[in-house]
């Protein structure tokens, strides 16, 4: 993106107020992570409750959530309608936080949101403390869904679902795509403990849905039972193949369907979106038939979840994977999608170049040995780096756990500093595809270099 093609400060569609609105809420930050409901739903009184009128559905989960709202927001909006979605985290910009119809808010009206719900915030600090960034946000979203008239709201639970801010919505039905440990030091050390925290979104009155199997499925009947809650357990759908760029499995109603997600776990995620679906429907809140639903399916987008790109040339994959279940899904689709990939049916495929970044606070190890179960990643060329975020793992440490693991020859195991430095030498010099992974935030910064998209042009500030 160039200053000739992004909007400006100083133009007066947009002003400071973009630059002023990103700090008052980013400024929350310094707050941190406050699980509880209390502030949020008095900001939400304060705002006259905008979350009321809304109906949809409430996603928790340790993997997939934002793979289950873009699945069945893209049946919604095949079928006609005005859907509400909240993916998390962003990748380019704030605003891809705030979705309706499949685009972000603009940022006049992202600056005019949040500079109408602050003062709201600061009107309650002495009674309930400051609202932190993600309840400022989540009061936000609700105000300008109900504000914009969405027909349904999809809602991604931030952390866990009990205490999370999200939590004060009830939109009628309530997803748990699967359970896993990540987050241990807030949701509890075992799958049972987490469980019992994202179970806790289930509501009476609520349809329930979930893919979670293990021991996480019993606590999830527990509570859906004791709140007698309809609970519908669904199976990852039949796997039929797979080629570049899709999936196909098959689905109750709809048979043969392709599924445009790279990776096989995507069969779990489109059992659970498509179970979501019937359940709105059973709900009253919406009716998507099998002709919608196939065609919201196969026209899915999902950026930096196993995205495929191409740069003069070069092939690029942006996947996330920063905790061992995402990088143990990465490195299944690695093995599945190589062939398709450029020199992927040689007898000798030039090998990948997997650039990585994590934050401290992740189970690294984990991660590395997940991704070592690709037979690609053994042989590939592993560029460690690091993010600008106080809980980055510095790249030459993240280098000495990948080494230290043993999965690969050391010398196949360098560190760079600078992640744009690491892509862009990358892109000169892979010998083949370039893999982009470990951490969302590594992955928008590499999609933010490389993918102009018009929606995510953030004004620039002046000066």
């Amino acid at each position: 993106m160039t200053a000739a093609t992004a909007p400006r400060a100083g133009d007066p569609a947009f002003g400071l107020l973009y630059h002023e609105a990103l700090e008052a809420i980013a400024e929350r930050g310094r707050f941190g992570v406050r699980l509880g409901l209390g502030r949020t739903r008095a900001l939400l009184r304060e705002l006259g409750n905008p979350q009321a009128g809304l109906r949809g559905a409430l996603v928790a989960g340790t993997n997939g959530k934002g793979s289950v709202l873009a699945l069945a927001g893209a049946a919604l909006r095949a079928a006609g309608y005005r859907v509400g979605e909240t993916p998390k985290p962003h990748l380019v910009s704030y605003r891809e936080r705030l979705v309706i119809d499949g685009r972000p808010i603009d940022p006049a009206s992202f600056a005019r949101l949040i500079g109408e719900v602050v003062p709201f915030a600061d009107r309650l600090t002495a009674r309930h403390g400051p609202a932190t960034e993600f309840e400022l946000l989540t009061a936000a979203i609700f105000r300008w869904f109900a504000a914009e008239s969405v027909d349904v709201a999809l809602v991604e639970v931030g952390l866990g679902g009990r205490l999370d801010a999200t939590h004060a919505w009830d939109g009628g039905v309530a997803a748990i795509t699967n359970v896993d440990l990540d987050h241990t030091d807030q949701l509890g050390p075992t799958v049972e403990a987490i469980a019992r925290e994202k179970a806790a979104i289930i509501e009476r009155g609520d349809l329930a849905v979930t893919g979670a199997g293990g021991p996480a499925l019993p606590v999830i009947r527990r509570r859906a039972s004791r709140v007698a809650a309809p609970l519908r357990v669904v199976s990852a759908a039949p796997l039929i193949g797979w080629d570049r760029d899709a999936i196909e499995v098959a689905l109750p109603g709809l048979g043969r369907t392709r599924v445009s997600l790279r990776g096989r776990h995507q069969a779990a995620n489109v059992a659970v979106a498509d179970a979501v679906l019937d359940a709105l429907d059973e709900a009253g809140i919406a009716h998507v038939g099998a002709a919608a639903r196939r065609t919201g399916y196969s026209t899915v987008r999902w950026p930096g979840r196993l995205e495929l790109i191409e740069v003069e040339g070069r092939e690029v994959l942006l996947d996330g994977a920063h905790n061992p279940a995402g990088a143990g899904a990465l490195a299944a689709a690695l093995d599945d999608v190589r062939p398709f990939l450029a020199g992927g049916r040689d007898d000798d495929p030039p090998p990948l170049t997997l650039i990585v970044a994590s934050m401290s606070d992740k189970d690294v190890d984990g991660v590395v040995a997940a991704l070592a179960a690709s037979s690609h990643v053994r042989s590939a060329r592993v560029v460690c780096t690091a993010v600008d975020d106080p809980r980055a793992l510095p790249a030459a440490d993240l280098a000495a756990r990948w080494r230290a693991a043993g999965m690969l020859p050391a010398q196949l195991v360098t560190a760079e500093a600078d992640p744009m430095a690491a892509l862009d030498r990358a892109l000169a010099r892979a010998p083949g595809p370039v893999v982009v992974a470990g951490s969302l935030y590594l992955v928008g910064l590499a999609r933010g270099h490389l993918v102009d998209d018009p929606d995510l042009r953030d004004p620039e500030p002046l000066g």
